[in-house]
């Protein structure tokens, strides 16, 4: 009898404390699980892009998600906003990490402006070589009749200073992305990465060349397309913000161009198309998707480019 009441209370003692080192466990595991979600939503915040005002990306850097809305984004035509409407052409092909930024990003911008707008991306899904120039044109024929002036627009490059202008161009062809505030492009007679136009203005040049397959030199050309349409081109004046007036979300060691000139094309690149244009564009419609990106609208054109290899033989590289 005394064995027995001697061995009860040990016995007792190690459940009781087996008993606690599992609810000490138990309670460890729940804090531990509580840490990951609330450093999880941590990173998510930080890392996502749908802030206009968060800063932009170091070069070279890929591009970060865009936020998940907390609400629907608000309509991209509301006929409060004035009479005028903006079609934005993209000219694209399988850049979709920074369409995911740039749809979400451009939508919340124009609307905080007041712009009228609708997205469309010109997705080039032929086995051609990417052409720049017949994408905008493209993207003009199927912008519809609910648009009165275009934004040629890349897809890599973010407007972050709120006083630029992207209202109606009526004066004369507007470009936004000037050689005073683009970060890469600085000569006088740049006119690429952002330019708004009227489509009266758009129809005047006969679009832009289809001639220029491959990366560069499509932008001079349509330079001398609006002088010889005796148009005169303005630029944004008062932005003191310089080369950080927008942000280049574009990669060159992901994202490569195609700067390969082959056979005449070296010689062609330097001259004006006098008569290729909207006039001689050729190309087929695969698809088209209207599609939402973190709450913002865009129109998605899949779209087959035609050429004539005996006109411009480097549509295809050797």
């Amino acid at each position: 009898m005394m064995y027995s009441s001697r061995r009860k209370p040990v016995l007792y003692f190690k459940e009781d404390r087996r008993f606690l080192a599992r609810k000490c466990n138990v309670f460890k595991l729940f804090c531990l699980c509580l840490v990951v979600v609330l450093g999880s939503l941590l990173w998510l915040q930080l890392s996502c892009s749908g802030d206009m005002g968060r800063p932009g990306l170091e070069e070279g850097a890929l591009p970060r998600q865009p936020c998940p809305p907390d609400r629907p984004a608000p309509p991209a035509d509301d006929p409060s906003w004035g009479p005028h409407k903006l079609a934005v052409l993209v000219p694209f092909r399988e850049r979709f990490e920074e369409l995911l930024v740039f749809v979400p990003y451009m939508h919340a911008f124009l609307n905080k402006k007041r712009i009228r707008h609708k997205i469309l991306v010109i997705n080039q899904v032929d086995h051609y070589r990417f052409n720049r120039a017949s994408l905008i044109n493209v993207g003009f024929a199927e912008s519809g009749n609910d648009t009165d002036y275009v934004a040629m627009h890349d897809v890599d490059l973010l407007p972050q200073n709120e006083a630029l202008d992207y209202g109606f161009p009526d004066r004369g062809p507007f470009h936004v992305a000037s050689p005073e505030l683009h970060p890469l492009y600085h000569y006088k007679t740049y006119v690429g990465g952002i330019l708004l136009l009227t489509k009266q203005h758009y129809q005047m040049c006969n679009g832009m060349s289809n001639r220029f397959w491959g990366w560069g030199r499509e932008d001079d050309e349509f330079y001398r397309r609006l002088k010889m349409a005796g148009l005169q081109l303005f630029r944004p004046s008062g932005i003191t913000t310089g080369y950080e007036t927008f942000r280049h979300i574009h990669d060159p060691a992901w994202r490569k161009r195609d700067q390969k000139r082959v056979a005449a094309q070296k010689q062609e690149q330097f001259k004006v198309d006098k008569e290729g244009g909207l006039t001689s564009l050729r190309y087929r419609v695969d698809a088209r998707k209207e599609l939402t990106i973190s709450g913002a609208p865009c129109t998605v054109v899949n779209i087959h480019l035609e050429c004539d290899q005996t006109e411009t033989p480097w549509c295809l590289l050797s």
